[in-house]
């Protein structure tokens, strides 16, 4: 399994991706190759010790910046060190691209690098937050799209709930669509009609609508919405867990006895920190796309590039994208929904989804 790093992504990049991508390496074994400028990531890949660690170098000249446009990252930067690392996917050359770069230039080039699943409208940005049953709770899109049509929420929920099923080892995710109730009169046009159409799918196990306390109590497995309200979310989340880590910090330090309970509870709050941290979590798969692209957070740091590059791997090991695509195919919906051209793509796609850049025992049907 071979993995490409866009080495030159993110708010820290190169120093703490490269510091990741080589813990990732040493630890797991995995091949990592850093993609980006060459002489630049040598001389930060100097600082470690590598005598057996797989870590390799792909030059690319040019890097995405944060504040890139997506039509000028696809125009004028056709040798970035993202557009580099996916197009190692596309060849066999790597099965994962990871990238804490653009999020939007990373969308739009992985649309036309590795291009679309057959059956599937719009990519969707996933994510996984804590809940009270101990688990994590698939919301999908977190801001891949900000105007959706009632197909894309379910189609989002159909990749949603393969993805849980697959990562997470739940048997029969519980799947919703995120509104203001719990009625079916609630919502707007786009839920409504999402949630008569998640209605007639009788493969998926469809629970209604639910509304945003229930991401967090595990009465839900998968949340699909829109990108603009799951970015929403998905940043209000994280602005909360960092609110409420301070002011916990702040009441403790109040006086000498509640110190004194923090010697004693310091367990606890690891684990709370554990779970509430992003960076736990490590990147985001891009759920549509016809390949394994993983997007981390633009501040991450090297845990989380380890984590990301941990993640992906688990993603492409269990063909998450085929199982993805034999349910679309399998689904009377999915076939109304695919072009025809799209199907006529089927035969020639499934035995090739996932596994690029892996070993030929591992390219063999499932």
């Amino acid at each position: 399994m071979r993995v490409a790093v866009d080495a030159m992504g993110g708010d820290h990049a190169p120093g703490v991706v490269v510091d990741g991508a080589v813990e990732a390496a040493r630890e797991f074994g995995i091949h990592v190759i850093l993609v980006g400028d060459r002489d630049v990531i040598q001389e930060h890949v100097g600082r470690h010790k590598l005598e057996g660690v797989p870590i390799s170098i792909r030059h690319a000249s040019q890097s995405v910046e944060m504040d890139d446009s997506p039509s000028v990252a696809l125009r004028r930067k056709k040798d970035s060190s993202m557009r580099v690392a996916l197009e190692l996917v596309k060849s066999g050359g790597a099965s994962v691209a990871v990238s804490a770069g653009n999020s939007g230039a990373f969308m739009a080039k992985s649309m036309m690098v590795l291009r679309l699943l057959p059956g599937v409208e719009r990519p969707a940005f996933s994510t996984m937050l804590p809940n009270l049953a101990g688990g994590r709770t698939v919301v999908m899109d977190v801001g891949a799209n900000v105007d959706c049509q009632p197909i894309n929420l379910v189609q989002f929920a159909v990749m949603g709930e393969v993805f849980a099923h697959q990562i997470l080892d739940i048997p029969k995710p519980r799947v919703g669509i995120l509104s203001n109730g719990h009625e079916p009169g609630k919502g707007t046009d786009l839920t409504r009609k999402a949630h008569q159409m998640l209605s007639e799918i009788e493969s998926i196990n469809y629970i209604g609508y639910v509304e945003g306390r229930d991401l967090f109590t595990g009465s839900v497995d998968v949340v699909a919405t829109d990108g603009f309200t799951g970015n929403v979310v998905l940043k209000t989340s994280e602005g909360l867990a960092k609110a409420m880590s301070q002011i916990l910090k702040d009441e403790l330090q109040a006086n000498w006895l509640r110190k004194l309970g923090y010697i004693f509870a310091r367990g606890a709050f690891k684990a709370l920190k554990q779970r509430t941290d992003y960076r736990e979590v490590g990147g985001a798969p891009l759920l549509g796309i016809n390949g394994a692209s993983i997007i981390c957070h633009g501040s991450s740091n090297a845990k989380a590039i380890v984590n990301a590059i941990k993640g992906g791997v688990d993603f492409a090991e269990k063909r998450v994208n085929l199982k993805m695509m034999q349910i679309l195919e399998a689904s009377t919906e999915a076939h109304q929904w695919a072009t025809k051209k799209d199907k006529r793509f089927w035969s020639q796609l499934k035995d090739k989804i996932i596994h690029r850049g892996d070993d030929p025992e591992i390219e063999k049907k499932p």
